[in-house]
């Protein structure tokens, strides 16, 4: 397996520290990862987490900008300034910063999210509202309506 998949909730130790789900450090190490990239989402109170490959991701997606228009600057200071390193410790924990609770809520409990490439990882009970929307959305789209219309 060499995708992010499913989702887990772990509690933070006493120390501020999380284990990452053994099945997303699989992964972690199959893809060679040294450290993990994080980034706070623009849409939604959690961070994306990934090898510096999802970092790359999004540095050449700035490359192709005007380097002289706003929004060069713009997603560099997104990727760049809403972004940190984290480390993975012996055990396979992180700590769980004050730039991850600020942005995400979390205080006791972290859930990770897999989204093939990168994971997320979230404030339990804030990621069930977002899944919940979601199933929503796609349920809509599956039986043909708009947001707000009933099917027939």
């Amino acid at each position: 397996m060499d995708r992010f998949l499913s989702s887990a909730v772990n509690r933070i130790d006493a120390k501020g520290r999380v284990s990452v789900p053994a099945h997303f450090r699989a992964v972690v190490q199959k893809r060679g990862y040294s450290e993990l990239y994080a980034l706070r989402c623009l849409d939604v109170p959690a961070l994306d987490v990934g090898g510096l490959d999802l970092l790359d991701r999004y540095e050449q997606r700035i490359a192709q900008e005007d380097p002289f228009l706003r929004t060069a600057d713009d997603m560099s200071f997104f990727c760049h300034g809403d972004g940190m390193f984290l480390k993975l410790d012996q055990d396979g924990r992180i700590t769980v910063s004050d730039f991850i609770r600020e942005h995400t809520g979390i205080s006791s409990e972290v859930a990770f999210v897999g989204r093939g490439n990168f994971f997320q990882i979230w404030e339990p009970s804030r990621l069930a509202a977002h899944g919940a929307e979601v199933r929503a959305r796609l349920l809509q789209l599956r039986q043909g309506t708009k947001p707000g219309e009933r099917p027939e």
